[in-house]
């Protein structure tokens, strides 16, 4: 479920992708991508929670394992472009911010106030909500 800030009515998200398929720096050079080709309904049901304006950390799994910068929600769900049946759906995103110092894993496994994150909960799940106080915190250790 979405952890919605209600001061300021924004969602907090954590997205995952192999850099060797969509990197960071791709999304940097393209401006905005489609998040697509999701395949699972957790995480399907996590991007249709998604709305305009919703702050995303933007996560390299397999080999850097770690946060690389902010983007934000530009266009809310939509039909996945990728999918030939079934109610896959994508949105689109945009970098915000690169991080000056990228947060690893293992910073986020030793600190106690990221100890509940979805990273560890179910490290397997490419889309999830995070907290406010979970987003602050990554921002804090990445010095940006």
């Amino acid at each position: 479920m979405a952890k919605i800030d209600k001061k300021t009515g924004v969602n907090y998200w954590l997205v995952k992708s192999d850099p060797e398929t969509y990197s960071w720096e791709m999304l940097l050079h393209d401006k905005y991508t489609e998040w697509d080709g999701v395949r699972n309904y957790q995480a399907r049901n996590n991007l249709k929670l998604m709305k305009k304006g919703d702050m995303v950390l933007f996560y390299h799994s397999q080999l850097e394992k770690a946060i690389m910068g902010v983007a934000k929600i530009s266009n809310e769900y939509f039909h996945d472009p990728t999918a030939n049946e079934g109610d896959w759906v994508a949105v689109e995103i945009k970098p915000l911010k690169t991080f000056k110092q990228q947060v690893s894993l293992e910073d986020i496994k030793k600190n106690n106030l990221l100890k509940a994150i979805g990273l560890l909960k179910q490290p397997r799940l490419s889309v999830m909500p995070i907290t406010k106080a979970e987003f602050d915190e990554i921002l804090r250790l990445s010095k940006s």
